[in-house]
């Protein structure tokens, strides 16, 4: 076993900002790769958007951008460009997230960066792909929650059109685009060949949602709506206890004999006796299942479904996730010491029995690295602000 990860000795120039293109190169920085993170003069914006134990160094940053190494480079210059160009010839992933237009201008498409490097792979991560008609719109998480139809959705569910309470779609596509560029990296490896990928936020989002609610609409003619119906079912939802609420899924035909048998022997009809017909009807079986719910505690219900082996679970807040039993005995928190006290960061959810990821260490200051990475390539800061000293 090593401790260096599936990807020790790739290495990644990433000019990526935010979440999206951030959050794929993190997870990237966990199984060993060594990203270089090129920032502007000013960092990348996410440095500034959250609390945090010094200016700079928000909590979203720090947790994204954690195991990296930052570089400042000013690319509207000269020596910038040419210290990127040093960088992208010894890379094996070259990852950004300005549109189109804008990295073409500065030099660094896809055309100029193979020149210098036929077989790097290039991720570009876009709103939506340049192959279409908005190809150079600007895109955040809330807009493409809206266009995806999620948070159409979510007014089938609250009767008021709502974003959910996380960054899906940045996530959703950091994601996309770390399987995307492994993939062109596997290709590599067969073939020699390096290549161009794109991941447009609209595009993985468009496609998440219709992973279910294609559903009847997929089929020509029509069976029926873009929708999934359980899903948005009003009285999908947690339920209502004696004393507090609970999540669980009484659905397949196991689970229900089993509730049925044990609580409610005078749903056995025909009327409900198989999965098809309950999903038929599925609002209606939820708002039964919600009235006898009420009628014990939580504590109840998850010993009984625990013992009929119903999935079932509590309402945990996002700060239980750190005290749970389950997370803590997996080792998925992973304490790291910083110059700022200990930070505990949600690790590696993912497990390898011969080359494990772990974090590698806290998210950089701005600029820290720039005079170790430049030298790698044979340059030196020499005081110019350009190259990070400024």
């Amino acid at each position: 076993m090593t401790e260096a990860g599936p990807l020790r000795g790739v290495r990644v120039v990433d000019l990526t900002a935010m979440v999206m293109g951030p959050y794929c190169t993190q997870i990237m920085a966990d199984m060993g790769a060594d990203v270089i993170k090129i920032e502007p003069p000013a960092g990348d914006n996410t440095r500034y958007i959250s609390v945090g134990p010094a200016s700079g160094m928000s909590g979203v940053f720090v947790n994204v951008n954690r195991g990296k190494r930052s570089a400042v480079l000013d690319l509207h210059t000269e020596d910038g460009q040419a210290a990127l160009r040093a960088l992208i010839a010894g890379a094996d992933v070259f990852i950004h997230s300005m549109r189109g237009k804008a990295v073409g201008k500065l030099g660094f498409d896809y055309q100029a960066v193979a020149a210098i490097n036929p077989g790097i792979v290039y991720t570009n991560c876009y709103g939506y792909s340049r192959r279409g008609p908005e190809g150079d719109r600007p895109a955040y998480d809330d807009t493409i929650q809206a266009e995806c139809g999620l948070a159409a959705v979510q007014e089938q569910l609250t009767g008021e059109a709502d974003y959910v309470g996380t960054i899906m779609a940045d996530k959703v596509a950091g994601l996309t685009a770390l399987y995307a560029t492994m993939m062109a990296l596997f290709h590599r490896e067969r073939t020699g060949e390096g290549q161009e990928v794109e991941v447009g936020m609209f595009e993985t989002m468009a496609s998440f949602m219709l992973v279910e609610h294609a559903n009847g609409a997929m089929f020509d003619p029509p069976l029926g709506p873009a929708v999934y119906p359980r899903t948005v079912a009003p009285n999908r939802k947690p339920y209502a206890t004696k004393d507090g609420h609970i999540a669980a899924l009484i659905y397949n035909d196991k689970h229900w004999d089993a509730f049925i048998t044990a609580v409610r022997p005078e749903w056995n009809s025909e009327l409900y006796a198989t999965l098809e017909r309950r999903a038929k009807q599925i609002d209606t079986v939820y708002g039964l299942i919600a009235q006898t719910l009420r009628e014990r505690t939580t504590d109840e219900w998850l010993a009984l479904f625990r013992e009929l082996e119903i999935p079932a679970a509590p309402i945990h807040t996002p700060d239980a996730l750190f005290d749970d039993p389950h997370l803590a005995a997996v080792g998925l928190f992973e304490t790291v010491q910083t110059q700022h006290g200990p930070v505990r960061f949600p690790g590696v959810p993912t497990w390898f029995s011969r080359t494990p990821g772990r974090v590698r260490g806290y998210a950089p200051e701005l600029g820290a690295d720039t005079a170790e990475v430049l030298a790698e390539v044979g340059l030196t800061i020499d005081a110019k602000p350009a190259l990070g000293s400024g």
